[in-house]
């Protein structure tokens, strides 16, 4: 059972086939942001509004983003509760560390996708970035959200940064393919499989990418070129997850990120960046990750790890 907006009615539980005989296609917002104004949205001082959670790593990217590029009197935000379990999915709470809904007052995330869309079909998922001049979504793909940040407002931001330079786009996008799919996915593809087999092979896909970076960061400072990039920052998040969340709660426990030398010192080098501190919210993502999907995990999969030596 999932939570899903269908034709703008909200299932707090509902089937993927029940979504099938729907016969309604997914939705999502792909709208852009420019610097001139051509795309419709053009970029402005604090016209622009984003939803995120914390615990997400999907999110935390765009945080990141925001942070860097010195945005965050430009682009307000607002951070929902970790919990993901309730009956109303993302929620505004009181919760430490939370904020109120300040573009909207909506007391649920999906009341958001629907006064954007009424008719919305699909996940209703963080981040969510919003234009308070006309009351709808821009964007809820979080690596489009990233690179509008990077390139489209210099003239409010830190221009001086480059998470996407021109003559390493296209070595930063295979890399970011092979980081997406081993890794920033992978974790979850281990953690919610359904059978053994399932389980198996994500967990030798994912530990296999992690051991492939080792090499890479062994003789690399970053994954590409001497300063971090884009797909630097795709990967943290993940990284700075793993032996906290990952390792235990979605059984990706074959090593821990510390046992990789390389990888640990990186994640380490990253996390001093300044500034990077602040978005990284522990307490927010084991809540997240130990409330809610202990409940969805396959408890009859046997973990592959760890690896223990007694001798």
């Amino acid at each position: 059972m999932i939570k899903r907006l269908v034709n703008g009615t909200w299932y707090p539980e509902i089937t993927e086939d029940e979504i099938r005989r729907a016969a309604v296609a997914e939705n999502r917002f792909s709208g852009r942001i420019s610097a001139d104004g051509s795309s419709g949205f053009p970029a402005a001082a604090g016209r622009y509004h984003l939803y995120v959670c914390y615990a997400c790593p999907f999110a935390h990217r765009t945080l990141i983003a925001r942070k860097l590029k010195n945005l965050e009197h430009i682009i307000s935000i607002s951070v929902l509760d970790p919990y993901w379990g309730r009956a109303d999915g993302w929620t505004f709470s009181d919760c430490e560390g939370c904020t109120p809904d300040t573009a909207n007052g909506f007391r649920f995330l999906h009341q958001v996708y629907t006064r954007a869309n009424p008719d919305y079909t699909g996940r209703v998922t963080v981040p969510l970035l919003w234009d308070k001049k006309t009351g709808t979504a821009v964007n809820n793909e979080s690596a489009e959200i990233i690179r509008m940040f990077n390139s489209e407002f210099n003239a409010f931001g830190d221009a001086s940064i480059d998470l996407y330079p021109a003559q390493l786009r296209q070595e930063i996008d295979d890399i970011n393919g092979f980081v997406q799919r081993y890794v920033n996915t992978g974790v979850y593809r281990a953690g919610f499989a359904r059978t053994q087999e399932q389980y198996d092979q994500a967990v030798d896909e994912l530990f296999q990418a992690l051991d492939e970076l080792e090499l890479r960061l062994g003789h690399h400072p970053y994954l590409v070129g001497d300063q971090p990039t884009e797909a630097d920052w795709r990967l943290f998040p993940t990284l700075v997850r793993f032996d906290v969340v990952y390792y235990g709660a979605l059984k990706c426990n074959l090593r821990r990120l510390v046992d990789y030398p390389n990888l640990w010192r990186y994640t380490r080098s990253l996390y001093r960046v300044p500034g990077i501190a602040d978005t990284v919210h522990l307490d927010h993502i084991k809540r997240h990750y130990y409330d809610h999907y202990t409940g969805i995990i396959n408890r009859m999969i046997v973990p592959r790890g760890p690896l223990v030596e007694f001798a």
